[in-house]
């Protein structure tokens, strides 16, 4: 009987528990990864308002469960955190400081969490802002893809103080399985993009000792697997083989379709260059990758994986 008891108000207290862990949510930007970030929150119980321009994409969310808001300021309203996830920091500006912008209806506590790759001082100019209004403010840049995304396995860099990141660590853990605290507002951003810098300079460089084996008569499934077990290892060749045939998964064995945009990865590097040159930091390879990433772009490569960096080298 008292252990019956016990369970019973072991399983009273959880569901207790769980049912305080779930959250009113607003979320503001629904494209290929705002979308599906948001379907994850509905998935793990939150109630969530959403708002875009594109009303297909509300439409899509609606029959999920979300509650379709007119505007940014009727998604924002009444909620214990508002997402947002917006293509460049002029509009992440405009969202929460322009003339109509939310700093003027926000509660006091709400928590923001900006998931949009920007430029860092954009992202503290807007917290520093939000702060002067007693609103607590985080940038949480993603990592993962469309595919990470969708899984709710992405993830996230923020930037912003310890009690704003716990509080935001809560609703994070139902779209991500990666969660890192990088330091201040600002942080977030700055990691991201030397995480991409990184990234697309180990791209470059695989898709360029890929074709030289290929050229001197190399196999490329056999090259990658000798590089893989050797001191060329690196995340491209081991996960997203930018050869046409190397590994089926991958963008490039499925005519390059993305993925992670060229145009994307364009956008990361050139934030990157204007980081490095703020910073007077010196990136000369971060600068070349820059440029043939931008080569990729004017032959139209823009809406392809960014591993379609191989056809540059491939005669």
């Amino acid at each position: 009987m008292k252990i019956a008891m016990a369970i019973t108000t072991h399983l009273n207290n959880y569901n207790k528990a769980k049912a305080m862990s779930k959250l009113n949510i607003g979320f503001i930007g629904l494209g290929n990864m705002g979308g599906p970030m948001a379907a994850n929150l509905i998935k793990a119980g939150h109630t969530v308002s959403v708002f875009d321009l594109n009303q297909n994409t509300v439409n899509e969310l609606k029959s999920k469960g979300a509650n379709a808001a007119a505007d940014a300021t009727q998604c924002a309203n009444n909620v214990d955190i508002l997402i947002s996830m917006l293509p460049a920091g002029k509009h992440v500006k405009a969202l929460y400081l322009g003339e109509n912008g939310l700093i003027n209806s926000l509660s006091k506590t709400t928590l923001v969490i900006d998931c949009s790759t920007i430029d860092a001082e954009s992202a503290r100019v807007v917290g520093k802002e939000l702060a002067q209004q007693g609103i607590s403010f985080v940038d949480a840049p993603v990592s993962g893809g469309v595919a990470g995304a969708t899984a709710g396995t992405l993830t996230f860099i923020v930037g912003g103080d310890k009690a704003a990141f716990d509080k935001a660590n809560a609703v994070l853990v139902d779209m991500g399985k990666n969660i890192f605290h990088a330091g201040d507002i600002g942080a977030g951003q700055v990691a991201k993009i030397c995480n991409n810098m990184l990234l697309s300079i180990l791209m470059a460089g695989t898709s360029e000792a890929l074709q030289m084996g290929i050229n001197n008569g190399l196999d490329p499934k056999v090259l990658s697997d000798i590089m893989t077990a050797s001191s060329g290892r690196n995340w491209t060749l081991e996960l997203y083989n930018p050869c046409p045939g190397v590994m089926e998964s991958a963008p490039a064995s499925n005519e390059y379709k993305p993925g992670f945009m060229v145009d994307l990865m364009a956008k990361d590097l050139g934030l990157a260059m204007e980081a490095a040159k703020q910073s007077k930091s010196a990136t000369p390879m971060g600068s070349m990758a820059n440029d043939l990433y931008a080569t990729l772009q004017h032959q139209g490569a823009g809406t392809e994986d960014f591993s379609a960096i191989f056809k540059l080298f491939s005669k």
